[in-house]
């Protein structure tokens, strides 16, 4: 396999991949493709501070006391502007709804936990734990049946 990269500033941007037949990895680079919007991060506050969050260094993002909270890689939170639901438009193909009211950055699940109650719990790396619903548990599991 070859791999080539041309930074142009004056091209117009373009992606071709040649392949001998379909796989997870074209799959994923065309998720990747459809899928950018041009930033990889969004703005969030927490008292003072207004940073830059990196896509790659959210865990969660969720709805806390009706305001949408990024959960970063430390375990802090920040708000976030921006409605769920128009998150889940920008956001890479990676974060993935867990229930109602939460998206999950799955490179950053830990593991999945059942419950006392039977329900099923979203573990992250950074000890932040978060409940997974039954419907969005199925969609889990076929994503990953392919695996």
């Amino acid at each position: 396999m070859k791999y080539k990269l041309i930074i142009d500033k004056d091209a117009e941007e373009e992606i071709i991949a040649i392949v001998h037949s379909p796989s997870s990895l074209t799959q994923e680079i065309e998720n990747l493709v459809y899928n950018f919007s041009g930033a990889d991060f969004i703005m969030g506050h927490r008292e003072e501070e207004l940073r830059k969050l990196c896509f790659a260094e959210i865990e969660c993002i969720t709805i806390l006391n009706r305001k949408v909270i990024a959960i970063d890689t430390k375990g802090k939170h920040y708000f976030i502007k921006d409605r769920l639901r128009d998150l889940e438009d920008i956001l890479p193909s990676y974060f993935i709804r867990i229930n109602k009211s939460a998206l999950a950055n799955e490179h950053r699940i830990q593991r999945f936990d059942a419950v006392f109650s039977g329900g099923v719990d979203a573990v992250f790396r950074c000890g932040y734990r978060e409940y997974v619903s039954r419907r969005c548990f199925a969609d889990i599991k076929r994503r990953y049946e392919g695996i």
